[in-house]
């Protein structure tokens, strides 16, 4: 028996996404060192980093609403790697501050597409497998991260700062084209469009605002650091640019592994919101410990305890956002989860900015520290509102 277009797909689809999450961050890890060589402040590396979080704050909701409205997935991931592309290229071809600001930004747009991806490639599975879709796609942006970041600094170090703008832009223009042959269901064109006020109630699901909020604090740690000024503060305890990988490596491998094993392991021995708590907690105590840290072995030591916490976090909150909402209205509820999620991508580096204007560098961390201890704070009290909210459905429903 043949397989259908969309499992024959399902591959060319995490390839599209992989060579998507690359462009974007196979030049992360210099960008606020880049910034700052540029004769950037830390204030306006905050704000630069803080603006890919701002447009996708602006951009992921109406892009989700619009997708459901029109029953259109692919054309939305088409727009998305052609503005990868567009980002790098003004990354690539000029050094002015404000254009760098533009670029990013356009990025930002870019990654606002994602809620499309997101709910593009879950409609190749049935609902008893969301779950594993969303950890598949999820292990293929960790992935995407990983590969991007560690050749970062080798990049720069052999072929200067522009050259990891440059082949983000070719790798985003390889995604460009193979998005063209991506799998979309013709059924879903001949369907009556879902009108706007049927969608009105995905934006008061108690879960997913509360499922929200963490994301946004989970967000903001990671943008603030790893995504953030941890290569800087690396730079300034005695690492090198080509050095900048072991950082990566360090952190990003455990990260991986967490992704996987936590609906193989954790989910299953401690419940969603208990392994939540736990990975809050980690990173709180793993983030506020950096600034103290002097030699490049301990740093690389905290980010392994910080990937791992953090991956942990993700495919939870990701698939807690959508799996009580149905298909039909699953782009609008995935676009109000990475829109509200967004929030932290820019007010985390944007705040972490400032604070390291006025204490130093390690005022990002202090920040990043103790919004994970908000975080396991509320998800202690929001746990049994949350079981006792899924109780009542289930009562309802049976």
């Amino acid at each position: 028996m043949n397989a259908s277009p969309a499992t024959r797909g399902n591959l060319l689809f995490l390839i599209v996404s992989f060579l998507f999450w690359v462009s974007h961050f196979i030049y992360v890890p210099v960008l606020a060192p880049y910034i700052e060589s540029q004769g950037g402040r830390y204030s306006f590396i905050g704000l630069v980093l803080g603006s890919y979080g701002v447009m996708q704050l602006l951009f992921r909701m109406p892009v989700g609403i619009i997708s459901d409205l029109l029953k259109w997935r692919k054309p939305f991931i088409v727009m998305g790697l052609f503005l990868s592309v567009l980002s790098c290229l003004i990354f690539a071809t000029t050094d002015h501050l404000g254009w760098i600001l533009a670029a990013r930004s356009i990025a930002g747009l870019a990654a606002a597409t994602w809620v499309v991806f997101s709910v593009l490639y879950s409609s190749y599975f049935s609902d008893q497998q969301i779950a594993r879709a969303m950890g598949s796609i999820s292990l293929v942006v960790v992935l995407a991260q990983f590969f991007g970041m560690v050749v970062s600094g080798s990049i720069v170090d052999y072929w200067g700062w522009n050259a990891p703008f440059w082949i983000g832009g070719i790798i985003s223009l390889a995604g460009l084209l193979l998005s063209m042959f991506i799998f979309e269901s013709p059924d879903k064109i001949d369907r009556e469009p879902i009108q706007l006020m049927a969608l009105s109630s995905v934006f008061l699901e108690p879960v997913l605002l509360k499922v929200s909020a963490l994301s946004i604090v989970a967000h903001g740690i990671l943008f603030t650091t790893m995504f953030g000024f941890t290569s800087d503060y690396a730079l300034k305890i005695g690492f090198e640019a080509n050095q900048i990988s072991l950082i990566v490596i360090s952190f990003m491998v455990p990260h991986a592994v967490s992704t996987i094993l936590t609906g193989k392991w954790f989910v299953p021995r401690l419940g969603k919101w208990r392994t939540l708590q736990s990975a809050f907690g980690s990173v709180a105590l793993f983030t506020v410990l950096i600034p103290f840290v002097k030699t490049k072995l301990m740093l690389c030591i905290l980010q392994g305890l910080n990937g791992f916490s953090l991956g942990l976090l993700y495919p939870v909150l990701l698939a807690m956002a959508i799996e009580t909402i149905p298909q039909q209205k699953r782009a609008t509820a995935m676009g109000v989860y990475q829109a509200l999620y967004a929030v932290g991508m820019f007010v985390g580096p944007f705040l972490g900015g400032m604070l390291n204007s006025y204490a130093g560098i390690g005022g990002a961390f202090y920040l990043s520290g103790a919004l994970g201890l908000l975080a396991l704070i509320f998800s202690i009290i929001w746990k049994p509102q949350a079981e006792k909210s899924k109780k009542i459905k289930e009562s309802v429903s049976s």
